[in-house]
């Protein structure tokens, strides 16, 4: 005779056992850090595959991003992300053809690699905020290609201009990036050159659809010129500019026989070749 009070509750230790299983609930890991609206919060953390990884603090969670390679991991078609790809596909087609007069990216095709480039969007900007600027070049680099792909060989005309709104957005974050680079390494004039050829670059996208008068009001332009003052203040001081500053002192202060004597010097500095000596700027 079988006694059922014997038998052991099995729906009831399933349940305990479950309470055993290690718990998904992100709040241990969002603990002690808050989300703050209108800042960028991010962190640069060591994942159980012993790899560095992303996070980005959202108002609902946070957001996780590979270091390198594609955001999320994955490998579309074996390649590193959609674009290598696609650019893979080009370069087949060329090779075959001769030329690239034919080939042709669907709307679909176009979207995802809108999608995919959002990825790196988030990535770079986190990458930026932690001051990564290799990371930040690397991947606005990657995303200005896709936006070369798209407004080549989209078939749809949306999908060849939707992209081009940003461009100015990507090269401007692309050239402070790559500019920091050279001002961590004290070649400010390097840096000064790349904010320069940035602004030209963006001065040229505004021209080409005949948006001139935009390039005076963006931005992006704003932000760019900012930053060129501030790596004028740490370019090295040439001879005769010292010479100037100390003529406008003695000027200023009525020294006009020490201001001719320092005149002259100018002159004299500025009319010499390169390389000569510079003891007359002491």
């Amino acid at each position: 005779m079988n006694d059922d009070k014997s038998r052991p509750d099995r729906p009831e230790r399933a349940e305990k056992e479950s309470w055993r299983l290690p718990s998904k609930d992100i709040t241990p890991v969002l603990k002690g850090w808050d989300y703050e609206s209108g800042t960028i919060n991010v962190r640069k953390i060591n994942g159980v595959d012993g790899a560095p990884k992303l996070q980005m603090r959202l108002d609902l969670g946070l957001l996780q991003m590979e270091m390198n390679g594609r955001p999320d991991g994955t490998r579309p078609h074996g390649f590193e992300s959609l674009l290598e790809y696609h650019e893979d596909q080009l370069a087949d087609y060329r090779r075959m053809n001769g030329s690239d007069i034919g080939f042709a990216l669907s709307s679909e095709q176009c979207q995802q690699l809108r999608e995919e480039s959002l990825m790196y969007y988030q990535r770079y900007l986190s990458l930026f905020v932690l001051e990564e600027f290799s990371g930040v070049v690397r991947d606005t680099s990657r995303n200005l290609r896709v936006l070369d792909l798209c407004s080549k060989f989209g078939i749809d005309e949306q999908d060849r201009l939707m992209l081009e709104q940003y461009r100015p957005y990507i090269t401007m974050m692309n050239v402070r990036a790559a500019a920091s680079l050279h001002l961590k390494a004290k070649r400010p004039n390097d840096a000064l050159r790349t904010v320069e050829k940035g602004l030209e670059g963006i001065q040229e996208f505004f021209a080409r659809f005949g948006q001139e008068d935009a390039f005076s009001h963006s931005n992006e332009v704003r932000v760019l010129k900012r930053f060129a003052r501030e790596i004028r203040k740490k370019l090295p001081v040439s001879p005769v500019q010292k010479l100037q500053r100390k003529l406008e002192r003695a000027v200023k202060n009525e020294h006009y026989e020490e201001a001719a004597r320092l005149r002259d010097k100018i002159v004299t500095l500025q009319n010499r070749p390169p390389g000569t000596t510079k003891q007359e700027a002491k």
